[in-house]
């Protein structure tokens, strides 16, 4: 009698499987083909215009002539969005856009650099959300950075946003809440860099929201005021990471000081070897001051596999 429920229950384990995978498959070409040919091909129209148009706000040298590609490109983009399921189309041959989708497929941010001159540029971007009937759901984000003195204390909202172009998205949850941390970076001006990253979520009216105190330093030896959003700036022609680190669980970011001893220089900042972090913890990323603490003997370099002869 044990036996033959055992071989039932195996045979039904194996019929479950089965059903799984073939559901998977016609969920794939479900969304493979979710694009009618008609819309897909008016959407590929207009990405021809997207292009074209993109790569004149880089290298136009007129004010002028980049603020009309971009106006151009902006009216375009969202006739290309209104396409019925535009959502699943990744506009891979437009360059110089930034496209992320967030780790679950439940929206995807567009977001670009305007050069005005040497001092000033403006960042652009829209969010677009996936919607059931595949019909268009897009907010547009309106960048007041220009015009804030202290953007890492606020809770921002698509009128008033800090802009980035964003190069990175990740997901975490907190309370069966879904948070999403953007990393981007925008000009300091005509010798510096910017790197930022904040959080967003969507209220309970969807709408999106940017920053809240999230960015932790509880734990340092000396405690610093929690910051809605964390931001650098350094040198222009430095490399410098802020990048959340999968293996590591943690976001990572380059110490930075003054390369000519001026802290009050942003310019002058590039990394000095060390790195700080972020652990999310109970709903915040918590500041790691020091992350790795590896110490050599005086003369001793790091080596992998000495060979000796």
């Amino acid at each position: 009698m044990k036996i033959k429920k055992v071989r039932v229950r195996k045979k039904y384990i194996y019929l479950l499987v089965c059903f799984l995978n073939v559901a998977l498959f016609a969920s794939k070409k479900t969304q493979a083909q979710i694009i009618l040919p008609a819309d897909k091909k008016r959407i590929q129209q207009k990405e021809d215009t997207l292009k074209e148009y993109a790569r004149y706000m880089i290298t136009d040298t007129l004010t002028e002539d980049r603020m009309y590609s971009d106006s151009i490109f902006t009216r375009t983009l969202v006739r290309a969005l209104q396409v019925k399921n535009s959502f699943y189309y990744p506009f891979d041959s437009v360059f110089g856009i930034s496209k992320l989708y967030s780790p679950d497929s439940s929206f995807r941010i567009f977001t670009w650099n305007l050069v005005i001159d040497d001092y000033w540029s403006l960042q652009h971007g829209a969010i677009q959300m996936r919607t059931r009937d595949g019909s268009l759901k897009l907010f547009g984000l309106h960048d007041v950075s220009n015009f804030t003195s202290a953007p890492e204390d606020s809770v921002r909202n698509k009128s008033n946003w800090i802009g980035s172009v964003y190069y990175n998205i990740i997901k975490t949850i907190y309370a069966g809440k879904s948070y999403y941390t953007l990393f981007g970076m925008a000009p300091g001006g005509v010798q510096s860099t910017r790197k930022r990253m904040e959080v967003l979520h969507f209220d309970t009216k969807g709408e999106p929201v940017f920053g809240g105190p999230f960015f932790s330093y509880a734990k340092d030896s000396v405690p610093q005021p929690t910051r809605y959003r964390f931001s650098i700036e350094y040198k222009k022609d430095a490399r410098v990471l802020m990048n959340y680190i999968d293996d590591l669980k943690i976001i990572l970011i380059d110490h930075l000081i003054s390369e000519t001893d001026q802290p009050e220089l942003k310019w002058t900042y590039v990394p000095d070897g060390d790195n700080e972090g972020f652990k999310w913890e109970n709903g915040k990323w918590l500041h790691v001051d020091k992350v790795f603490n590896m110490k050599l003997e005086d003369g001793q370099a790091p080596i992998d596999n000495p060979v000796y002869r």
